[in-house]
């Protein structure tokens, strides 16, 4: 199995340098990753770094809180496929999640894809957050709202676990019907969690290990 060709090589840490960044992104050249997920403020950088490589340049929005207004997102949208994004990955508000607001959330999707201009668009859930339920809820409101994608989580949240193989299957399972996929993320490690998640439906791997996940 080609693993580097589910792996989008990650770099999303508060004190990311230049030097870090680039870094990143010779590897994702010399593993020939499926694509990059760096902050926003890198994105034209890697989009004119890897402009001759069929690399994805993958940018945040919203992150990690998800807690940004609605207009704020669809600017931060906007900036980044600007800047070259090739795909979004947004986080969902977790506290509308949890309050019923469903209309907002599907709007606030509805809207941030409309701002894709035909790029790719994944949620981040945050499943660390979540119970089962509203993980099969948020995965619902994804599908109304025209996402492309659910992803499982920011690997922001303090103690949290990450990608859980159950969690995938269960977002799988709720969203493959509708066209949508599933990507895994936060703290996937080694080859053995990879291919756990993969297994469990992931076509897209975000981690900070890719290169020892492939070598």
């Amino acid at each position: 199995m080609e693993l580097n060709k589910y792996i989008e090589h990650t770099l999303l840490k508060q004190d990311a340098t230049k030097n870090e960044v680039v870094k990143l992104l010779d590897e994702a050249k010399k593993y020939d990753f499926l694509g990059v997920c760096v902050n926003p403020v890198y994105t034209a950088l890697a989009s004119q770094y890897l402009k001759d490589t069929a690399i994805k340049v993958v940018t945040v929005i919203g992150f990690p809180l998800g807690q940004n207004t609605c207009e704020v997102k669809v600017l931060e949208t906007i900036d980044a496929v600007k800047n070259g994004a090739d795909e979004i990955d947004m986080v969902l508000n977790v506290g509308k999640l949890k309050d019923g607001e469903f209309e907002y959330i599907v709007d606030e999707i509805s809207k941030i894809k409309t701002a894709c201009q035909g790029k790719a668009l994944k949620v981040i859930l945050e499943t660390d957050l979540l119970t089962q339920d509203e993980i099969k809820k948020a995965c619902e409101l994804c599908i109304q709202g025209g996402a492309d994608f659910v992803k499982t989580s920011t690997g922001f949240v303090k103690n949290g676990v990450g990608a859980k193989a159950e969690d995938v299957k269960l977002m799988f399972d709720t969203v493959s019907t509708a066209g949508l996929q599933v990507k895994a993320s936060g703290g996937i490690r080694d080859r053995e969690a990879a291919l756990k998640m993969i297994e469990a439906g992931a076509v897209r791997l975000g981690t900070s290990s890719g290169v020892k996940i492939v070598s």
